[in-house]
């Protein structure tokens, strides 16, 4: 099984394994430049020394070589840097005769600086003793190349040079990993602060995706991670709120289909009991074609819900006269209506223009909004229906019930699919939101306006159609 990857790995290894190969980098070359800095300038400093000295010499040379031995011991022995540095004579064997110490070694080193001095009247050697000592040499052939004095060599310690150079690296080295450590702890910090809350938020979503709505993400800081956790306990809530709604519309319509097909199912077998009573024929006949019609009309609620979902609602839009169809919803609801003691008045206009849209559709929408509003209302209310022209683009149709109204906090829902106010009443819940669709994709507006105990007024607006001349 292939091992997960993580922020806090792929952050450690992309930021501080590459500011640390960076740093480690930085530090090797700085390491370097400052070491041949200090070595160029020891250098220059010894080159310096032996110019004078052979300065000196080439002077004294010029002036008398009689007495030029005498001048190059005089010069070894007053030599003022033996603190530092030590400055020797050497024959052309590489024996050493005079040192500004005054102690001749009998040991042997390495002197390629000597060797070189006798080829190239110069040499310049880093090496160690055989002491161990560290040392820089130079070596320069004298004028007087006699048997006893004929180099002059100047060597210098660098132990202390290099603890200087060891030091200096490691406060370097220490700013480096200073550097480090500051980055590591800050960014631990500042990637805790987003890995811990992401975690947070997947752990909550996984009990999201098991159907745990219950749970909230805590916000602990206003930024794009606060944000997101008001997002998901907002996606929460709704889905919480859509889950009941689910619920119950299953619960409403199990129970809205019960209703229809037990009456159905009762009628039928009374009828078969009784062939021979007419009366009880009629009446279980028409009970079935009711409850047969009522339940076709929850089908059809059904499926353009599951059209709207799919984005397969469709409109066959043409020529049409609202008022014909509205005309024809009235007319099917009033003899309902009278059988539950409702009275339904038509306030109808002489005439009304034409709009483009989809007679069926339109017709539907009115069908709905006009059952609802007698299905709310109580025995002995009233319904009320006015079309009229508020202005000349567009058509307005009232639908008002003295029903049971809608509370403040129901009222913003009352479009919302799978969303019922007053479960007492039969219906699935999903109409009003049909209606508002087929009212949208007409360009028109469907506004409820309620109160509760008072009743309910449904208006509709729709665009006139106006003929391009």
């Amino acid at each position: 099984m292939r091992k997960k990857d993580n922020i806090t790995r792929r952050w450690f290894v992309n930021n501080i394994g590459l500011i640390s190969i960076v740093l480690l980098a930085i530090l090797l070359a700085v390491s370097v430049l400052i070491r041949s800095f200090y070595y160029n300038s020891a250098r220059q400093h010894l080159s310096s020394r032996m110019n004078m000295v052979s300065s000196i010499l080439q002077n004294s040379y010029n002036d008398s070589a009689t007495a030029f031995s005498g001048e190059v011991r005089s010069v070894v022995e007053s030599w003022s840097d033996r603190g530092t540095t030590e400055l020797m004579v050497l024959n052309g064997k590489g024996e050493v005769r005079l040192t500004s110490s005054g102690f001749v070694p009998t040991y042997t080193d390495e002197m390629s600086d000597f060797t070189q001095a006798l080829r190239n009247d110069s040499g310049y050697y880093v090496g160690k003793l055989s002491s161990g000592e560290k040392i820089m040499a130079m070596s320069i052939v004298l004028p007087q190349n006699d048997a006893d004095y004929s180099v002059i060599r100047v060597m210098s310690s660098l132990d202390k040079l290099d603890f200087q150079l060891g030091t200096l690296i490691v406060i370097l080295a220490a700013v480096c990993i200073a550097i480090i450590l500051f980055m590591f702890f800050s960014g631990m910090y500042f990637i805790k602060s987003i890995v811990m809350p992401v975690r947070q938020i997947g752990a909550t979503a996984r009990r999201y995706a098991e159907g745990d709505f219950s749970v909230r993400i805590q916000k602990k800081n206003n930024d794009e991670i606060g944000e997101l956790c008001d997002t998901i306990n907002h996606m929460a809530a709704e889905l919480a709120n859509s889950e009941n709604m689910k619920n119950e519309f299953i619960s409403s319509v199990s129970h809205e289909l019960r209703t229809p097909l037990t009456a159905i199912k009762g009628w039928a077998e009374t009828i078969s009991l009784m062939p021979d009573d007419k009366a009880a024929i009629s009446k279980g006949m028409h009970v079935i074609v009711s409850e047969t019609e009522r339940l076709s009309q929850m089908v059809e609620e059904l499926l353009d819900f599951s059209r709207i979902q799919n984005g397969r609602f469709t409109m066959n839009k043409e020529t049409m006269d609202v008022l014909a169809e509205l005309g024809d919803a009235v007319l099917i609801y009033t003899e309902r209506a009278k059988k539950d003691n409702i009275e339904v008045i038509y306030d109808e206009p002489d005439m009304l223009p034409f709009i483009n849209g989809d007679k069926n559709r339109i017709r539907q929408v009115f069908i709905n909004v006009i059952d609802n509003a007698i299905k709310y209302s109580d025995k002995g209310g009233l319904v009320s229906i006015k079309a009229s022209m508020p202005d000349a683009n567009h058509i307005k149709i009232d639908v008002s019930d003295t029903g049971c109204g809608i509370s403040k906090q129901d009222l913003p829902k009352i479009k919302t699919k799978f969303y019922k106010a007053n479960y007492t009443r039969r219906g699935s819940g999903i109409g009003l939101a049909v209606a508002d669709e087929i009212i949208t994709i007409h360009g028109g507006s469907l506004n409820v306006f309620s109160e509760e105990g008072l009743g309910t007024t449904v208006v509709i607006i729709l665009p006139v159609e106006h003929k391009q001349a």
